[in-house]
């Protein structure tokens, strides 16, 4: 449906995006991951046509965009990361502004702003003020807007940033939804892995403007089939104990949180007694020890060094 070709776009001396090839089939949720300053906002505003990119092609059914943009212009929908409402109208009047503007009237229009508020669980809300809505709700809304005019593929960058786990689980929901009953492609972009886990079918792994990793959820995993993630919690760290963990040549990697710590090491080394003695000798207090397989989160860090909020 969708494919970039040695998609480049350069800033002066910056390169925002390097060569990137991906691909996306009808009917697909497909997830593009990677730290802030990865490049996924670059790749998507060439994807959608508003930014022309350095060199390469974006092909939408086998067809280039770059000299004609109006048919994948029609059956997309995007859901930027900020929102993007008039927060002095109520939900029924951005909806019916933003209906307009995809050119929906009359009847017609009536019709799909009674069905997206339906889909985004805003009914009896269409009459409020959005400035008197809670972050979920602008959300959303902001998707509804997405939404009017029946897109064949959604974009939807960061969705979930900054709202309550319900409001979160809604959306989610929502995704799989209209994924499944209406085939709708989505690209989806998040900064929560347990969200790409649930949704997507497919990944791909962006840092510094290259393609560094792509697949299955299982064969992105694969990538660590050699180790094993061990996670220890405790109240609290001292630097004596991460120092002497850093220090065990058995330690491949580490991601320290407040409480909680992953430590990856080969799948064969048991390090279950030096932890152990190590938090004894140091004053640390566990609370949990817990050996894992390695998950979508330890991949992303072992290939990019970074956490995906950083």
């Amino acid at each position: 449906m969708l494919e970039l070709v040695d998609l480049t776009k350069t800033f002066k001396q910056i390169s925002a995006v390097k060569n990137l090839n991906m691909f996306i089939e009808k009917g697909e949720i497909v997830g593009l991951l990677g730290p802030n300053g990865a490049g996924k906002s670059t790749a998507i505003s060439m994807m959608t046509s508003l930014v022309e990119p350095t060199s390469g092609d974006v092909r939408f059914n086998n067809k280039s965009i770059l000299k004609n943009p109006a048919p994948l212009r029609k059956v997309i929908g995007v859901v930027p990361q900020e929102i993007a409402l008039y927060t002095d109208l109520t939900a029924e009047e951005n909806l019916r502004f933003f209906g307009r503007i995809y050119r929906i009237k009359g009847e017609q229009l009536n019709r799909k702003i009674a069905e997206v508020l339906d889909q985004i669980g805003l009914t009896d809300r269409r009459k409020d003020i959005v400035k008197t809505f809670s972050g979920g709700m602008k959300r959303r809304l902001n998707i509804g807007v997405a939404l009017l005019h029946d897109p064949e593929f959604i974009i939807m960058d960061e969705p979930t940033v900054g709202i309550d786990p319900q409001s979160r689980n809604y959306i989610l929901e929502t995704v799989k939804k209209l994924n499944a009953e209406k085939q709708m492609t989505v690209l989806y972009t998040s900064h929560y892995m347990e969200e790409v886990e649930f949704l997507c079918n497919r990944i791909y792994i962006m840092d510094k403007g290259n393609l560094i990793a792509s697949g299955t959820k299982e064969e992105i995993k694969r990538i660590l089939s050699s180790e094993k993630a061990i996670t220890i919690k405790a109240e609290r760290w001292n630097d004596a104990f991460i120092q002497s963990l850093k220090e065990q040549p058995m330690v491949n990697r580490m991601n320290i949180d407040e409480k909680e710590m992953t430590i990856m090491t080969a799948k064969e080394i048991n390090l279950f007694s030096q932890i152990i003695k190590l938090a004894e000798e140091t004053g640390v207090e566990l609370t949990t020890v817990n050996v894992k397989t390695p998950t979508l989160e330890d991949v992303f860090l072992h290939l990019t060094g970074r956490a995906l909020r950083d």
